[in-house]
């Protein structure tokens, strides 16, 4: 292996500068890839842990169970609830409708971040990483240096990546790189009330005896510990490679597939990944039907790699481009998964005691060059425009919050560790800080008419920030400097930036940026990267000088 990698160095210096740009984004993919990677075993059964054989206390008496279904870079309009549906609405979400309307449609619904890993944090914990610190999402050590070399401003007509490499040294690694033990998760409140807690699919926020979700309050976890949705040359797979992106040519070069069940040794999965985690989420709903269990199942659909299955493949039909078909069948899956724990809790008489919340942990992203699947927004993953914060969020609790019910005011992902502690009728960790609010009264209907949940919401990532208060949204960003303002009320897709007509009101948001990072505690750890994201066009598209951007720093 050594050999191989040292050989693909000596070839990159000898052939320098004029090397053709195909055979150099070849040259260091073929160092990553034979770098980093893991032995893998082959599948083994995941050891369950058995919960009592009978109930003590009737169903009826018990606290609920409560199911998190989380989505990965799942655009808003891939949800046909809202009127959308990937490919023009050729392919459906028949079972996540069905989830929506049994219960409450959120219609401003926000991620806590634009990228996954802080949104996953705030999920956790009900807490701005003003206050945990944990504000950047992890990527796998390298990554960052080699999308900066793979990145080829010629073609994307934007701005070059910026990698810090003195910061990326001064870094901890990819595993350390976690929500800090010392945090409080609703794993832990809810495994103090009582509850069984099972992690299954993605983490990202940290791996080991302080990171990982075994530390941070899940009794069993099956955790995606690579990236491949299956195997690249498996039988029954399709792959949709993305040329023009290289976070996608990092990905194909560097991940594998493999999984591990509470910090064990890696192994294949028993399946495709969203089918293979929904097999496992209905043995741990079958182990624990006698008690309350709290099932946390963080898909790693529909993120990159694009690959599906050859039956959702064939099922959804002559969809172009092919990216899109093969995209269009990992929603399919997701919406199979989620009809899946929907029936199997009805089969096993849970479904009226049980809550269920389902979102994504941020909108869809530009870079697989798919223009449809944040519409209407503007905006895309690693943006703080609607498209890239603005997420599907659905609750349902049969006898608790109606049917067909909908909640118009903003609300964001802090507010969901305070939601699932109130279901559980548990308390929120003394002496904590907590930002998120409980959303049961807003789901019930209980809340009086001039409730709200937030006088503002926050969202961060370095130098770019935003907030929203009341129907007015301000960003910030440093890089190009730049301010805008909407009034999302008579503009939801941040079409017009009356900025410039509204100083006061400008004035004041960000008076209300400065107050919340005025005792913000600093990152855990820098960020090392910075990446021009066009807000208007997909990394399919080449931009213009034209074209509004931003920079994300990560």
């Amino acid at each position: 292996m050594l050999k191989k990698i040292l050989i693909g160095l000596l070839v990159i210096v000898l052939v320098g500068g004029g090397v053709a740009w195909f055979n150099r984004q070849a040259i260091i993919l073929y160092v990553v890839g034979n770098t980093g990677k893991r032995e893998v075993g082959p599948n083994i059964p995941v050891p369950w842990k058995d919960g009592p054989a009978q109930a003590t206390t009737p169903l009826a008496e018990r606290k609920p169970n409560i199911i998190f279904i989380l989505a990965d870079d799942l655009g808003i309009n891939d949800i046909s609830t809202f009127g959308g549906g990937v490919a023009g609405g050729r392919v459906p979400t028949p079972n996540i409708d069905r989830l929506a309307a049994r219960g409450a449609v959120f219609t401003q619904a926000y991620a806590g971040s634009a990228t996954c890993a802080p949104s996953r944090a705030m999920i956790m914990t009900g807490r701005y990483p003003t206050r945990t610190g944990f504000e950047f999402t992890p990527t796998p050590d390298g990554m960052g240096g080699m999308i900066s070399m793979l990145n080829n401003t010629d073609e994307t007509g934007l701005p070059p990546v910026i990698y810090n490499k003195e910061q990326a040294e001064k870094a901890p690694t990819y595993t350390r790189q976690g929500l800090p033990g010392s945090e409080v998760t609703i794993a832990e409140v809810l495994r103090s009330a009582g509850y069984h807690t099972a992690h299954i699919g993605k983490w990202h926020t940290g791996a080991g005896p302080e990171f990982g979700p075994n530390a941070q309050g899940f009794d069993e976890a099956l955790v995606m510990t690579s990236g491949l949705h299956l195997k690249e040359n498996d039988p029954n797979v399709v792959n949709a490679k993305v040329p023009f992106d290289p976070i996608d040519a990092f990905l194909w070069a560097r991940m594998q597939y493999a999984t591990s069940y509470n910090e064990g040794p890696w192994f294949e999965p028993g399946g495709y990944l969203a089918d293979y985690w929904t097999d496992e989420a209905i043995n741990v709903i079958q182990k624990n039907k006698n008690q309350p269990f709290f099932l946390n199942l963080a898909h790693w659909t529909v993120h990159t790699p694009l690959q599906a299955t050859k039956a959702d493949y064939d099922a959804v039909g002559d969809i172009q481009p092919e990216r899109l078909r093969v995209y269009a069948s990992m929603v399919r899956a997701l919406d199979r998964s989620v009809g899946r724990i929907l029936d199997t809790l009805e089969a096993e008489g849970l479904a009226d005691n049980t809550m269920i919340v389902f979102t994504s942990d941020n909108g869809g992203a530009g870079y697989i060059g798919l223009p449809e699947v944040n519409q209407p927004y503007r905006g895309w993953k690693m943006t703080l425009f609607e498209g890239g914060i603005h997420v599907p969020m659905f609750v349902s609790w049969p006898g608790h919050i109606p049917a067909k019910s909908t909640v118009t005011a903003p609300v964001a992902h802090i507010d969901l560790m305070p939601t699932f502690a109130a279901a559980a009728g548990a308390s929120v960790p003394a002496g904590v800080e907590i930002d998120g609010v409980s959303l049961l009264p807003f789901a019930a209907g209980t809340a009086t008419p001039d409730q709200t949940p937030h006088d503002a919401i926050f969202w961060q990532s370095a130098y770019y920030k935003a907030v929203r208060q009341g129907d007015w949204k301000l960003q910030v960003t440093d890089k190009p400097a730049r301010t805008w303002l909407f009034n999302l009320a008579t503009d939801p897709t941040e079409r017009t930036n009356v900025a410039e007509q509204n100083p006061d009101k400008v004035a004041a948001l960000k008076k209300l940026l400065a107050d919340h990072q005025a005792t913000a505690r600093p990152p855990l750890y820098p960020h090392t990267t910075e990446g021009a994201i066009a807000v208007d066009k997909t990394a399919a598209d080449k931009a213009t000088p034209e074209d509004e951007y931003v920079f994300w720093p990560n």
